[in-house]
């Protein structure tokens, strides 16, 4: 008998008659609605969902083509609408929180950065302090990042010189940066 009714409504609808659709929709709407509770745990949402369906039911005459039963396809398209509003719920979920956490990382990023200059300041002034082979040295070798050879050829020392010159620089500005802090 159910299924005769759900037949003579879907001929009412396919002639569209507004009367026909009406009976459709207050048949199946609360269950349809309890159905989509079920995964969303939101009643409005719920709501929303079910009324956009019959919505979209009428307008864009969804049931013209239908063959099977039309519970079973009310059901089903319930289910897959749950579905994809979780699966987009569940993005945004995503990007918030990658958008919060690139804002976090820009705040580090910002606070290194002035922790760096900071330090590279500190490191300028004291490496100014320096005698002026052991400042030429450090300042090729780590700042400039060329290779010993070079900067022993350009200082016109020996290698052994220049890691000399290096090793008592790079002490003294250890001291001088520890007695800073």
């Amino acid at each position: 008998m159910e299924a005769k009714s759900d037949m003579q409504l879907l001929v009412g609808i396919r002639n569209r008659n507004p009367t026909a659709f009406d009976e459709l929709f207050h048949k199946y709407y609360k269950l349809l609605c309890g159905y989509a509770y079920l995964y969303l745990k939101e009643e409005e949402e719920s709501k929303d969902i079910v009324q956009n369906l019959f919505i979209e039911i009428w307008e864009k005459k969804r049931l013209d083509k239908l063959n099977g039963d039309v519970k079973s396809y009310l059901y089903r398209a319930v289910h897959n609408r749950c579905l994809n509003c979780l699966r987009n719920t569940e993005t945004k979920i995503r990007k918030q929180t990658d958008y919060e956490k690139s804002g976090e990382n820009s705040q580090e990023q910002s606070q290194d950065k002035e922790m760096l200059e900071h330090i590279y300041r500190k490191l300028e002034a004291n490496l100014d302090d320096l005698p002026r082979q052991r400042k030429e040295a450090i300042s090729l070798v780590y700042l400039h990042e060329k290779k010993y050879q070079d900067v022993a050829n350009t200082m016109g020392i020996s290698i052994n010189s220049l890691k000399t010159h290096l090793k008592i620089g790079l002490k003294n500005l250890r001291e001088k940066l520890k007695k800073n802090e």
